[in-house]
């Protein structure tokens, strides 16, 4: 065997590190080394997709409820179950983090029925009503229309809400405890420790029909 052929992988080597060394100790190793960007105007590859636009930052509610262990992540069949991120991929969230089940009933993204055949039409009552025994808080408004949007007035009365003015002493701690309005909210409605805003939307003091 020829022993230059044994010996030009390493005369290569040797070479091109003399190469760079010579590129580096002359200062032009940095110009011929670094990074080439490309063109501002340069469209990317068509088999490379665009990256998508950074996530705003989680909200604190969306936070803490990820951070919460429900399942035991160790059974082998946890991954036959559903996750939230996948069931609600379709549809728009709020500021917090959570589906806006309203948005997504006005643009159409949800259909409800309003019985187990589909062909029942809803009981639709604009009716707002004001809640103004709020202490330092504004007064509550609730909106009969985009609850009766897809609830049936039988969801809500006579249980857990009375029809009748003055009747239902809600507090706030009964709603976190899963009672009145929490029956939905903080469960599948909107987060109302971070969305106060959403129900107490009425300055105190304006004239308005009292609960």
């Amino acid at each position: 065997m020829n022993p230059f052929r044994r010996r030009r992988p390493s005369l290569l080597l040797t070479g091109l590190s003399g190469f760079l060394f010579l590129l580096l100790a002359t200062g032009d190793g940095h110009a011929f080394l670094r990074a080439v960007k490309p063109a501002a105007d340069a469209a990317a590859p068509a088999s490379v997709p665009a990256a998508a636009a950074p996530a705003t930052e989680t909200h604190q509610a969306r936070r803490i409820l990820d951070q919460q262990q429900f399942y035991d992540e160790a059974n082998p069949d946890r991954n036959k179950l559903q996750r939230i991120e996948e069931a609600t991929r379709h549809l728009p969230y709020d500021a917090v983090g959570f589906p806006d089940w309203m948005r997504a009933l006005r643009e159409a993204r949800i259909t409800p029925r309003y019985n187990l055949r589909g062909d029942a039409r809803p009981e639709l009552l604009d009716l707002d009503i004001v809640m103004k025994n709020t202490k330092e808080m504004p007064n509550v408004r609730f909106p009969h229309l985009s609850h009766t949007l897809w609830l049936a007035c039988s969801n809500c009365h006579p249980a857990p809400f009375k029809a009748q003015k003055g009747a239902n002493p809600i507090r706030m701690a009964d709603i976190f405890r899963g009672e009145y309005c929490g029956m939905c909210h903080d469960r599948v409605a909107f987060i109302t420790f971070y969305s106060c805003n959403r129900c107490h939307s009425v300055p105190a003091g304006t004239n308005a029909a009292s609960q």
